[in-house]
Formats: C-alpha cells, structure tokens, sequence
C-alpha cells in the first residue's frame, strides 16, 4: 500500500485498551503498515481509515457522545461514507437501528442507527450471568471455531435484507455484517484470539486502497 492504515477507538469508555492491543497485534500478523489510535472528537474522525466501537455501557457512551460536539453527526457521516467499522458488544448495540430490554422495553438511547438490527440488551443476563461460549463462525475460514466472551450481552432479534447472519449461539443471532459493518454480541477482543481484528482490517485494507484508487483518478 501507498500509505498506513489507520484504526480508530472510540475512546470513551469501556474496553479500549484491550482493542488497542488486538487491533496492533492484528496489523503485525497481517504485515501492514499501521497505527492504532483513540478517537475522541470529531476531528479525530478525519484521521482514520476504520473505527471500532469496544465493549462497554452502550447508555453512556451514547451519551458522551452526544454531548461531545458534533462526535455523534461525525461517525455517523463517516460511515454513510462507508468507513469500516467493528462494534463489539455494547458497540453493536451503540449502531443498531433500534435497542430494548425485555423489561423496561424500549431504552430510548442515543444509537448510530447504521446497522439494520433490533438489539435486546442484556439477553443473557447481568454481569453475574456472563460466560464463554464456543462459536462456529464460517466467515473466519476453515477453522470456523471461536471462543466468545459474553458480558452483559445483547442477542439480534431483528435483521434486515442486507444483514448477513455471520454467528449463532444455539438459536440467538450474535454476530452480524452489513457491508463494511461488523458487529458482534460478544468480545472478541478479550477473547485471545485475533482473527475477527484480522477480518476487520482486512476490509479496511480494502477500502483504504479504493479510496486512494478513487483519489487517485480524480486528480
């Protein structure tokens, strides 16, 4: 490539580091050129190639991002442009079209609304109730198996036509992908294993190398 990739973390809260560390070790097994950076403030946006949204309390994230001005209108602009995103876990709920909980219902919070899903919050449980999982998860290659890490997890109970069912627990949908959105109800990140970071960066790759191909033609 002509130049480095850059991945954004939105780093608000929740499990930014553990990303920051997978997504690195990612770019290394994959031999890229890259850096891994928090994103804060809308300018930062300008700087990325790809955001991940990490775990965490998908209410406040919401928001602080809100009140962070114009942090909200900028990612959801950048992904109207196609930028790649990965959203884990409270990420996913962060952009779904619509999230509730079995008993309050509606959570009436701030989301991206980018991905078309319908998100339970809390499906397994509480904190107390979190546990590991093991995953086929087709898109990842011959070896389909994967550990997930479920806290507080939300389950996909609305898909629409352009969502790709990616992963299942029994019946309960847990990961999906939408163009150049992945979304997971579990961590991946906390999970030892980097492939669905590879996976993402992969496509990153690729919209970085059509965005300067674009670029490229327009001069």
């Amino acid at each position: 490539m002509k130049s480095k990739i850059t991945i954004g973390i939105l780093g608000i809260q929740g499990d930014i580091e553990e990303n920051k560390k997978v997504a690195e070790d990612a770019l290394n097994h994959l031999k890229l050129t890259g850096t891994v950076q928090l994103v804060k403030y809308s300018q930062d946006l300008n700087e990325i190639d790809g955001l991940i949204l990490p775990g965490g309390e998908s209410t406040v994230v919401g928001t602080l991002i809100k009140i962070r001005d114009g942090l909200l209108t900028a990612i959801k602009r950048r992904i109207m442009e196609d930028m790649p995103v990965l959203g884990t876990c409270a990420g996913m709920i962060m952009l779904s079209r619509r999230a509730y909980d079995r008993i309050i219902g509606d959570t009436k919070q701030e989301l991206l609304s980018s991905l078309d899903i319908v998100v339970e919050r809390n499906a397994f449980g509480r904190q107390k109730d979190s546990f590991e999982a093991g995953l086929q998860i087709p898109a990842l290659g011959q070896n389909s198996a994967f550990k997930g890490v479920f806290i507080r997890a939300p389950i996909v109970s609305e898909v629409g036509n352009a969502v790709d069912i990616i992963a299942r627990l029994d019946d309960k949908i847990v990961g999906v992908r939408q163009r150049n959105i992945i979304a997971t109800s579990f961590h991946p990140e906390l999970s030892g294993d980097n492939r669905i970071h590879k996976e993402f960066i992969r496509v990153v790759k690729d919209y970085k190398l059509k965005k300067l191909t674009v670029d490229s033609n327009a001069v």
